[in-house]
């Protein structure tokens, strides 16, 4: 394995993150220092939190970062949630990205337990 860009897991969340900021481009502007801000972080969160653990030296570093980008899809997974509820997303973006995220959260775990085997 090269790179963190390398990782599958990785490059998933990375188009993820593409959907989050095309979909809250059309949120209303009242959004823009609330949800809109709030789901762009959370999203954003989950690659650069692989990125960050992949640079880390040691598997206990890296399975703290693992868990902050879990964190940051649950917290994405609420908010695509709430967005859908506001009817700031119709049901096949809502089931697209939640499906998305459901796929990165299992690699995510994955590869968590992969890592503590090495512990």
């Amino acid at each position: 394995m090269g790179t963190f860009r390398d990782l599958l897991i990785w490059q998933k969340a990375m188009l993820v993150v593409t959907d989050i900021y095309a979909i809250t481009n059309n949120f209303p502007k009242s959004e823009i220092y609330s949800l809109t801000s709030q789901l762009r972080r959370s999203a954003i969160s989950i690659p650069s939190n692989i990125a960050e653990g992949y640079g880390r030296h040691g598997s206990k570093d890296y399975l703290k970062f693992l868990n902050i980008a879990i964190a940051s899809l649950f917290e994405m997974q609420t908010q695509i949630e709430i967005a859908y509820n506001l009817k700031y997303i119709d049901q096949t973006q809502f089931n697209k990205l939640y499906e998305d995220s459901r796929e990165i959260e299992r690699m995510i775990s994955a590869f968590s337990r992969k890592i503590k085997t090495t512990l």
